[in-house]
């Protein structure tokens, strides 16, 4: 199997909790766990699969620690890896930038020549819009504990069986 890391904030209350169930799923011995937030381009560089979590702030922006790191990425050649993304979201509270972050970082590491898996389907979201729309699916799993949070377990775990394909 091909080495895998996960990244994401261990400050970020919310994102954490769903990356501990990710992690859960995948299988701890199986994935390299990297705190987003002391992130590097030697430790970032180093997969050829990437687990990646990110939240979207305010109006749809990327975590400030994603977004200091953004310079590094743009100046990267991600030809040949595999990136699944995953974020957190309020489709009621922020319907008109639902997970956005999901869709700034799959556009990003996708114009480095990486390869976006771990599409999941729009249905059963209500939004005004997303940068993670990807025609009828998102560019990566889009959670939202405030208002679906009895569906996120199921989400996480149809997504990481998929992921496990789809690193293979």
């Amino acid at each position: 199997m091909s080495k895998t890391g996960i990244f994401y904030s261990f400050h970020s209350n919310k994102t954490a909790k769903i990356s501990e169930k990710i992690i859960e799923f995948y299988g701890k011995e199986n994935l390299d766990v990297i705190n987003a937030e002391e992130v590097n381009e030697e430790n970032f560089l180093k997969y050829d699969n990437y687990i990646i979590g990110v939240a979207t702030w305010w109006d749809g922006e990327l975590p400030n620690y994603w977004d200091e790191f953004v310079p590094a990425i743009e100046e990267m050649d991600l030809s040949g890896k595999k990136f699944a993304i995953y974020g957190l979201g309020d489709q009621k509270g922020y319907p008109e930038n639902f997970n956005d972050g999901v869709g700034i970082f799959a556009d990003l590491v996708a114009s480095r020549g990486a390869e976006i898996v771990g599409f999941t389907s729009r249905d059963g979201y209500t939004y005004e819009s997303s940068r993670a729309e990807r025609g009828d699916q998102f560019s990566g799993l889009c959670i939202d504990q405030e208002n679906q949070a009895r569906l996120s377990k199921g989400r996480i775990e149809k997504w990481v069986d998929e992921l496990k394909k789809q690193f293979s």
